[in-house]
């Protein structure tokens, strides 16, 4: 324990919490400090001024990274006929109808994504208690609802994030890998910051971006200017 207290506090060293740097300064902190044996995922979480109880509050929508994200992302696509041959040509990991209901009511969920065909959304919709708490339920305003099966699969392989805002107001997601080079992250985190801001609600009242941070799976959060990622 000793030896991990030690580990965590040079990691921290030289990051104070209560300073805003600039962008890039914050992406060389955060590349610095990412020493795990894996390739650390660099996450961003934005500070919104909403309250998502409400419905003209809410904030959700997708992007695409300009430079993906890093993983190898698993789709699972709910079509019939053409729609699966299409969703399959794409590079979907799994495709089905009933027989995909039944395995993922089984408990076996080895997916990130799921897409739909409008026509399969009255049998998803019996799996909202699965796949809703995990984020993963088809919807039509981030492109998981689609006629384009083959398209959406492609997006979601490629680097298309979803994004939803939590109770307490934030936005969070992984929009890269610490092995990636500053600029590539730069680009990632100003596409993420751009998309939140296109999908500002009506509601919404007063400072919009209230902070944000990024921060790799094992480092400290560093916290950023707004206006250099806003800008």
């Amino acid at each position: 324990m000793a030896k991990l207290a030690k580990r965590v506090q040079k990691i921290r060293e030289g990051v104070d919490p209560k300073t805003l740097y600039v962008l890039t300064d914050a992406i060389s902190m955060v590349k610095e400090r990412a020493v795990a044996k894996f390739d650390e995922t660099v996450e961003v979480s934005m500070n919104l001024g909403v309250d998502p109880r409400h419905a003209d509050q809410m904030v959700r929508g997708v992007v695409n990274l300009p430079n993906g994200t890093g993983r190898d992302v698993r789709v699972a696509v709910f079509a019939r006929g053409a729609k699966a041959d299409e969703a399959k040509a794409a590079g979907a990991d799994i495709v089905g109808a009933e027989d995909l209901l039944e395995i993922v009511q089984g408990g076996k969920i080895d997916f990130d994504r799921v897409i739909a065909t409008p026509d399969m959304m009255p049998l998803v919709g019996r799996l909202g208690k699965v796949l809703g708490p995990r984020g993963m339920m088809p919807n039509p305003k981030v492109g998981t609802v689609t006629m384009d099966v083959a398209g959406a699969v492609k997006a979601s392989k490629g680097g298309a994030v979803e994004f939803r805002v939590e109770k307490a107001g934030i936005v969070h997601a992984g929009i890269g890998k610490a092995s990636f080079d500053a600029k590539a992250l730069e680009e990632n985190i100003k596409a993420f910051a751009d998309a939140v801001i296109k999908a500002k609600p009506a509601g919404a009242k007063g400072n919009y971006v209230k902070r944000v941070a990024i921060s790799s799976t094992m480092g400290p959060g560093v916290r950023i200017e707004p206006s250099s990622v806003t800008a």
